[in-house]
């Protein structure tokens, strides 16, 4: 009985074999006209819903050569679904940058960013060299990433150099590069107390999501609300 617990287990750990056109099929079946509406707002273009996207993928498990191959089909669905189940480590930096160049949608370049470029060992090569890329878009994955570090890892950079940046050039930046250069300037403020007047007054002259729509029991993006609740949090902890 034991013996037959132990198979039973091995084979349900095993990834699922499909094919790409399986796949395809199986996310054309799920695309959702209202979903793909909402999603168009933010300039996504599949009408999937996240979380059934994450089911098949947990279904498929880790395949790296399945994710190659829906990624290079182009459809933001799959590239979604790729993301999900390839393996992080096995990029080569000169593939994680073609990569990133070719995703021309928010979701698929945040996901490729959070997901796989950060659990990657090239990270920080690929920080440095998207943080000055003249490509907006790519450079905003290099200011999320430079964002992530402030918080994690901060050793090494210069925080007052970014402050420099994000006070110069955050306002009149274009709208991806500019959210990911106020990730930055709000985690300086609430990580670094020594920044954190410096942050606070940058917020508050730039004015930049200051507007912006938050809904209820929300944290505002607006840098100096944002850096003020959260360290009230750390403080209340």
């Amino acid at each position: 009985m034991a013996q037959t617990t132990m198979a039973q287990t091995t084979t349900a750990s095993r990834p699922t074999r499909t094919t790409v056109p399986e796949l395809m099929a199986e996310l054309a079946a799920l695309d959702d006209p209202r979903a793909r509406e909402v999603n168009a707002r933010h300039g996504d273009d599949h009408g999937v819903n996240l979380g059934k996207l994450r089911a098949i993928a947990k279904r498929l498990k880790t395949q790296q050569e399945l994710a190659l191959d829906l990624w290079q089909t182009g459809d933001t669905a799959a590239r979604l679904l790729a993301l999900l189940i390839c393996r992080p480590k096995a990029f080569e930096p000169g593939e994680l940058d073609r990569m990133l160049r070719e995703s021309r949608t928010p979701k698929v370049q945040d996901w490729l960013v959070n997901y796989v470029v950060k659990k990657n060992p090239h990270a920080e090569e690929l920080r440095v060299l998207w943080f000055t890329d003249p490509d907006p878009l790519v450079a905003s994955a290099g200011w999320a990433l430079t964002g992530g570090r402030v918080a994690k890892k901060p050793e090494g950079l210069d925080l007052p150099g970014l402050l420099d940046a994000i006070e110069a050039e955050m306002k009149d930046a274009p709208d991806r590069l500019q959210w990911a250069m106020n990730n930055t300037l709000a985690s300086i403020g609430i990580e670094h107390p020594e920044y954190r007047a410096r942050a606070v007054d940058i917020g508050e002259r730039l004015e930049v999501l200051k507007d912006y729509p938050t809904p209820p029991n929300c944290t505002s993006p607006f840098a100096p609300i944002w850096i003020a609740e959260m360290v009230d949090r750390q403080q209340g902890a």
